[in-house]
């Protein structure tokens, strides 16, 4: 067998017709039967298989009058054969999937204090209206999450904004409102009316260091004037965990007004109240990679979110 033909000084390389057609004999071991399945007259098939041989420089088949055999080569190159064919059909599929909207994968990261409050919403919203979108959910904290967009891990975020991030597009969903929860007997308990500046001396419970909502909650703190140095007596690894700690008598926290039913709903040893007008408030958004292939996509997701969540106890933000 002559060595594979160059153009150039470099060697030339199979088309995936040759391929296509050295597999479907490889299968049949018959060359009519393998024209046929691939829709190719016989001599073209043969034709392309012997170009294929000329290529790589090796002998494919072993030929003979009443039947065809694959060569030791021929055996190799098959499995490498169908393996190229499979992974061309599988970038087709992908970019068929990346022409059509809300189709294929969406991998969507969430951050703790948003994820068991609003997935729900963004769930129903998915199988109702984008029954053929792969959504992959991933709860982790802010740092994590921007980690994995800017790597290209994950593809969308749904957290707390401003964040401040080059190369990264917000797209802003919903204000909310911060409750004070407290012990059931607490003073400020049942009120609507409460001055920012109660939190001054209140002993505060706090989530751990990593939660975005910690921060906010210690920025609230200081804008109503308590001293940075004023100790936070306990932190918690979750909100459960924080309200649980706040039945137990040992403080006062914020909660995320999305949080509250579900966090204070199981607990009668809580009692909630509410700031004066304007509230300590947070935002929720997504947020994608700047110039991002699916930004028109995203957009619209967004667009349908906001009405999805319309029914939370949140101020929507027009887009």
């Amino acid at each position: 067998m002559a060595s594979p033909a160059s153009l150039g000084g470099r060697p030339r390389q199979p088309s995936l017709a040759q391929l296509r057609a050295f597999a479907a004999v490889a299968e049949h071991l018959h060359f009519r039967e393998a024209a046929a399945e691939i829709g190719m007259s016989q001599p073209a098939l043969s034709g392309a298989v012997s170009t294929l041989e000329e290529t790589l420089g090796v002998q494919l088949l072993e030929r003979t009058t009443r039947k065809v055999l694959l060569s030791p080569a021929g055996e190799r190159v098959a499995a490498r054969a169908r393996a190229v064919l499979e992974a061309v059909g599988d970038l087709m599929e992908e970019a068929a999937a990346a022409r059509a909207p809300f189709t294929g994968v969406l991998r969507l990261g969430v951050i703790p204090t948003v994820a068991p409050y609003l997935l729900p919403a963004v769930l129903r919203l998915v199988h109702d209206t984008y029954p053929d979108l792969d959504l992959q959910v991933h709860e982790e904290q802010t740092a994590s999450l921007l980690d994995g967009l800017a790597h290209g891990r994950l593809d969308l975020l749904l957290l707390a904004v401003p964040l401040g991030v080059p190369q990264v597009a917000e797209l802003p969903l919903f204000d909310e409102d911060f409750v004070l929860v407290a012990p059931k007997e607490h003073w400020l308990g049942g009120r609507g009316d409460i001055p920012r500046q109660a939190l001054q001396e209140l002993d505060l419970l706090l989530l751990d260091e990593g939660h975005c909502l910690r921060d906010q909650a210690l920025d609230i703190c200081r804008e109503a004037g308590r001293d940075k140095n004023t100790p936070v007596t306990t932190s918690a690894a979750g909100l459960s965990t924080l309200v649980q700690l706040v039945a137990g008598g040992l403080g006062v926290t914020l909660l995320p007004r999305t949080a509250l039913r579900v966090e204070t709903g199981r607990n009668d040893q809580l009692t909630t109240g509410y700031f004066a007008d304007p509230a300590p408030s947070r935002r929720i958004a997504l947020a994608m990679r700047t110039g991002a292939a699916r930004q028109q996509e995203f957009e619209e997701f967004a667009e349908a979110l906001r009405g999805a969540l319309r029914g939370l106890p949140v101020r929507i933000v027009k887009g």
